[in-house]
């Protein structure tokens, strides 16, 4: 609440600047927008990577697509090429199958866009080989590659891949500090230096020019400098409660848990507004995500006593 502030519009809040700073130096990129959300980054960076008509690619249940209220049509005006994944991971086969002839029936395919953890499939992540193969393709090809980060710490503390190694290979990257990184607000959207300009003034455009929210600012470098290895407690205690999950009467099955998401399939006749009523009763919070299925998420204020005791609930309930 003390940070320095002043009009981040005119460039003018040195502690966005500092903010911004830091995260374009740790992914060895140019530049970086700090924006609202990571909804605003994604939707910035397709909008200054394509023109109205062009395709892009992604995971038939990427968050750019499916979570982000028609975003891609209604902002960008763009088609989108769906592609089923292994557990939302694409490889350069899915993508070049689907990276459209130079012909004037079909849409320019003007970007492929990961999704790194991929928040539908239980956090699953990509491997450093997986992206290099992607990159090598969309390169040659003249298609940008964006990665839509929000969750790519715990992507990176998992697989071992360093941010620095994570920015060779993308145009745009959308980084969210509100999620496992834990601050109030925000979102910061990195890039190559030719896209800085467009994506400021598309922030703009998109309603996301702040004033002085240096304040915001200084709770993402401090959890960029605290909270980034701490992560790995969230995966433990996630894989955890994936144990005791597959054990339960009343889970017909478990995703496999990669980092600090579990989603598990309730057997029939328990529907989910029971379950969570049951776990209500006890401060439990958790997602319904739809066709029977329920979404926990593991996170900086969720601690070993609370770990114990949703273990213990889980097991105590009935239907």
């Amino acid at each position: 609440m003390s940070a320095e502030v002043g009009d981040d519009v005119y460039g003018e809040d040195p502690t966005v600047n500092k903010l911004e700073e830091k995260c374009a130096k740790l992914f060895g990129m140019d530049a970086a927008t700090f924006c609202p959300s990571g909804t605003m980054s994604n939707q910035i960076a397709i909008n200054v990577l394509t023109k109205p008509c062009d395709e892009i690619i992604c995971y038939e249940k990427a968050h750019i697509y499916k979570y982000e209220g028609g975003g891609l049509a209604g902002n960008s005006h763009v088609s989108v090429r769906l592609i089923k994944g292994k557990r939302g991971i694409l490889n350069r086969e899915d993508v070049e199958k689907n990276i459209n002839v130079d012909d004037e029936h079909y849409p320019v395919t003007s970007v492929v866009a990961l999704e790194n953890t991929v928040v539908s499939q239980a956090g699953s992540y990509y491997s450093l080989n997986d992206i290099v193969e992607i990159y090598e393709l969309c390169r040659s090809r003249g298609v940008a590659l964006h990665l839509d980060g929000a969750r790519i710490f715990n992507a990176l503390v998992e697989s071992g891949i360093s941010a620095l190694q994570m920015g060779k290979y993308f145009e745009t990257i959308s980084i969210c500090l509100s999620k496992g990184l834990g601050t109030p607000v925000g979102s910061v959207l990195i890039s190559k230096k030719k896209w800085a300009k467009e994506i400021r003034r598309k922030r703009k455009v998109f309603g996301g020019g702040m004033r002085q929210v240096g304040i915001l600012a200084a709770a993402g470098i401090y959890a960029l400098d605290n909270h980034v290895d701490r992560l790995k407690d969230d995966h433990r205690r996630a894989k955890e409660l994936e144990k005791v999950l597959i054990d339960l009467p009343y889970v017909f099955s478990v995703m496999p848990v990669d980092t600090n998401i579990i989603i598990f399939e309730l057997e029939k006749g328990v529907g989910c507004q029971r379950f969570l009523s049951k776990i209500g009763e006890h401060n439990i919070k958790a997602l319904d995500f739809h066709n029977d299925q329920i979404r926990l998420v593991t996170h900086l204020d969720f601690d070993d006593n609370m770990l114990e005791k949703t273990i213990e609930v889980l097991k105590k309930i009935s239907f």
